[in-house]
């Protein structure tokens, strides 16, 4: 009798065990996708927010492009928006735009040796370059955390554990139709 009562304690804290095992390895992946989420945020603000000193910096040099400093400002506030809130798929539309956008000013750049020569632009682009990177590694960061947790969901045992963390499959972050190569531009 008292042998059954301990191998009936015993399966009760194995199945609690196992249950705060599975509910704790879901919820920290769920956590580590919304963090790496947050990390593509930061590198769309950072971006947006070195754009308008490097619409300012073109803008001296070539004011007759007011066409294209306007796409990039649009396509800013657009990225700045989906960064607040939007959807995975909302932030890559709002970059693929920006990305577009952005190939037109460095295009406009080309036409302007002088501006190419600024230090200033120069720098501005070299942030630029550098923060283009910092995305590119938090998009990869953010799909390898949300296929991990995509995974876990989809296997057992901790696919039993889904519904009872609230957690469910993310999406990836992928680019916008027609985003996958660079921007070609023609004037």
């Amino acid at each position: 009798m008292i042998i059954g009562i301990i191998i009936a304690v015993v399966v009760v804290l194995a199945l609690l065990a196992f249950f705060v095992t599975g509910f704790n390895k879901l919820r920290s992946q769920n956590v580590a996708v919304d963090e790496a989420l947050g990390g593509i945020d930061v590198q769309l603000t950072r971006r947006a927010d070195l754009i308008p000193n490097l619409v300012n910096t073109v803008k001296g040099y070539a004011a007759h492009e007011a066409g294209v400093l306007e796409a990039v400002t649009a396509a800013r506030a657009g990225v700045q928006k989906a960064a607040q809130g939007g959807s995975v798929a909302d932030k890559a539309a709002a970059e693929g735009v920006l990305n577009q956008a952005l190939g037109r000013l460095i295009a406009v750049a080309e036409s302007y040796p002088d501006l190419k020569a600024s230090a200033n632009f120069q720098q501005l682009q070299a942030e630029l370059s550098d923060t283009e990177n910092k995305l590119s590694f938090a998009r990869q960061y953010y799909n390898d955390a949300a296929a991990s947790l995509n995974t876990s969901i989809a296997t057992l045992p901790w696919a039993f554990f889904a519904g009872v963390t609230g957690v469910s499959k993310r999406d990836f972050y992928q680019a916008p139709a027609g985003q996958e190569a660079p921007p070609t531009v023609q004037f």
